[in-house]
């Protein structure tokens, strides 16, 4: 039987990062992994070019059901630590917008990067491998799969969520969790699109690709970034963020012009153009298409401006300032970015991400209640938690 000090399980962000740490600090590594090649979601993320952490990354945002939780890991491995490491390996990256930093080049670069940092670490690597169990001993855990049976002192589980199973994602690290008496919140898909109605779908589907700057809200939680229609529904940054925030059954309010007041827009052109149509006003502000459809669905009523008055006027801004769409659902973790929920705070240590019940059990990244927002929040908590638990396990 192979023996080490640490077995890590999952080679993506977090799982990486703490190998790294754990072999700077000469203990003997390995980091078992599923899929045949190393940090696949980070090489799909950010359309390729890894948007790997952001400027302005607080304890903000992150949702949790313990919203402190988060507080020390992050304070203790900043994005500008983070950051620190990207320079030192001269990779060239930018900021996007929002304070998103992405590669200049792929993000390939950054998982080479952690490669390097972790041999250089002596950490080892073994793809491809299917966890049939694990057991506790009185001197650690061990780790069976069909090959092979190895022991060791600390388990870290970095295993991620269920978010993109065409990546491999499984529920090992919840059913792990459960089987050492950890509990495990409500899980569901996060940073997802959402569905049409579908009265909703044979009215919109047609505009599929038609993109806008909006700000999107749900359960008091608003988000200003681009709305996307698709054919299945609404997808795009803003809907994306608030879809962490909406439930089943709730309404997503979106103000399709949150840079121009619409009456005031309105007001302007029925005096200097007042036998213009009202949609080739609102095509103006809006993409014309949408224009199209919401005078299809009587949201709007077409007619020359001089025939509105000041009322009408408020109630077509009051409309399109606040328009309700109702989710059917969403796409589910298909194509979600991130699982929400997970393992529950309150069993593990914010200090070292160990369970409080076993010092020697880790869980890290994903898997565990804290979830960011989009924009590069999500691999900050991956770089963080997997830091701290490289501290000490």
């Amino acid at each position: 039987m192979q023996h080490y000090d640490v077995i890590v399980v999952g080679a993506g962000a977090a799982g990486l990062m703490c190998a790294i740490e754990a072999g700077k600090r000469g203990r003997k590594v390995l980091v078992l992994d599923n899929g045949k090649r190393v940090g696949r979601k980070i090489l799909m993320s950010g359309g390729g070019r890894c948007n790997f952490t952001n400027m302005y990354t607080s304890p903000d945002n992150f949702l949790s059901q313990n919203r402190h939780f988060c507080k020390s890991a992050l304070s203790r491995y900043t994005q500008w630590d983070f950051l620190a490491l990207v320079q030192k390996h001269q990779l060239p990256y930018h900021e996007k917008t929002l304070g998103q930093l992405f590669c200049d080049d792929s993000a390939k670069d950054i998982v080479q990067m952690l490669v390097t940092e972790a041999k250089t670490a002596g950490v080892e690597i073994a793809l491809q491998q299917h966890i049939q169990q694990v057991r506790k001993t009185n001197a650690g855990f061990i780790v069976d799969t069909p090959d092979a049976s190895r022991a060791c002192y600390s388990l870290v589980v970095a295993s991620g969520g269920l978010s993109l199973p065409n990546l491999g994602a499984t529920a090992f690290g919840y059913q792990l969790a459960e089987q050492f008496g950890l509990n495990v919140l409500p899980l569901r898909a996060a940073l997802v699109p959402v569905t049409w109605q579908p009265a909703d779908k044979a009215i919109f589907e047609e505009i599929s690709g038609v993109s806008l700057p909006v700000t999107a809200e749900a359960n008091g939680k608003v988000f200003p970034e681009d709305m996307l229609f698709t054919h299945r529904g609404l997808s795009g940054p803003a809907i994306l963020q608030v879809s962490s925030y909406w439930q089943p059954g709730d309404d997503i309010k979106v103000n399709l012009s949150p840079e121009t007041d619409i009456h005031a827009f309105l007001t302007s052109q029925q005096q200097s153009h007042p036998e213009q149509e009202l949609k080739t006003a609102l095509s103006k502000l809006l993409p014309k298409r949408l224009v199209e459809k919401l005078l299809a669905l009587n949201v709007i009523t077409n007619q020359p401006l001089k025939a509105l008055n000041s009322k009408s006027s408020q109630t077509i801004a009051n409309s399109l300032h606040g328009y309700i769409f109702k989710p059917n659902g969403t796409e589910g973790y298909r194509t979600a970015e991130v699982t929400l929920g997970g393992v529950d705070t309150n069993d593990l240590s914010s200090k070292t991400m160990a369970a409080k019940e076993h010092d020697n059990l880790y869980f890290i990244g994903e898997v565990v209640d804290v979830t960011g927002w989009l924009g590069g929040y999500n691999f900050q908590w991956a770089w963080a938690s997997g830091w701290v638990a490289g501290q000490y396990c």
